[in-house]
């Protein structure tokens, strides 16, 4: 259907190429950046960094605080809710969530500094399908469905980028990490969002309100997706037995003692010859 009329001239919205031309520059950026990085040293950049994660912190505060005030103000429903019904509530939420949608560009940062820091096990397809397809995505929602059920989704994912800023912010400081037990915690509450998302989505698909029905399904497989691939790496990050562990049953297992044969990481233990 056509574009809604209320984000006309916003800036980036009109036109697709200027998203579709960044997405691009930032693929670009990490082969390209990882191939200038590989001989030389990694860059601290402590000072960026701190101020990047306060900011992102700031802003995902302000969203959040907003989104909840603009869809109260408008009456929303929160088991459905259409494009058009809460008049200034509604350019409001659009306006918001538009700092959504720019929050993903701002947030393709996150993958030039593991470039710069040669964080390269940090760059992983997760981590870059889901940063450049939100920015994408989010082109798509602010220009047909700005306002409305797209309000939920954004509200949570506000608050969870709170934790994990102020998380990311804290752990450039070596004497913090101690303190930064709850890594783990904030993958859950991760998906703990997509499952609320997507419960809150197809709820608008049992009992509609008019907001458009194929939003509603590509939204909810979007973030099946999203559940997938996270499910997969916190069992690959928390679900795997430690190394040494491993190594302890398998002597036991096999009746062979640790004096006569040790191995890890494929390389015989000295004693043992």
């Amino acid at each position: 259907g056509p574009r809604d009329s209320r984000v006309r001239g916003w800036f980036l919205l009109d036109s697709y190429l200027p998203t579709f031309i960044l997405t691009i520059t930032y693929l670009l950026s990490i082969w390209l950046g990882n191939k200038y990085m590989k001989n030389r040293p990694a860059l601290s950049l402590r000072g960026i960094l701190t101020l990047y994660n306060l900011a992102i912190t700031l802003l995902s505060a302000y969203m959040l605080v907003e989104l909840i005030l603009s869809s109260w103000e408008g009456g929303y429903n929160l088991q459905c809710q259409n494009l058009d019904s809460a008049g200034e509530g509604d350019v409001r939420v659009a306006k918001v969530l538009w700092w959504y949608y720019f929050s993903k560009l701002v947030e393709f940062l996150d993958t030039i500094f593991f470039v710069l820091r040669k964080k390269t096990n940090q760059i992983t397809f997760l981590h870059v399908y889901h940063h450049a397809s939100m920015f994408n995505i989010w082109w798509c929602v602010l220009n047909w469905i700005p306002c409305g059920q797209s309000f939920f989704g954004p509200t949570l994912n506000s608050f969870i980028h709170i934790l994990m800023y102020s998380y990311y912010g804290l752990s450039v400081f070596p004497s913090m990490h101690k303190y930064l037990w709850w890594k783990k915690y904030l993958t859950q509450a991760q998906l703990v969002q997509f499952v609320l998302t997507i419960t809150h989505t197809l709820s608008a698909v049992v009992k509609p309100c008019g907001f458009p029905f194929g939003c509603l399904i590509f939204q909810s497989s979007y973030m099946m997706t999203l559940v997938i691939l996270f499910l997969n790496f916190y069992i690959q990050t928390y679900r795997k037995k430690p190394v040494k562990k491993e190594l302890q049953e398998k002597e036991v297992k096999n009746g062979f003692p640790k004096a006569h044969l040790i191995v890890a990481n494929g390389m015989t233990d000295k004693k043992a010859q």
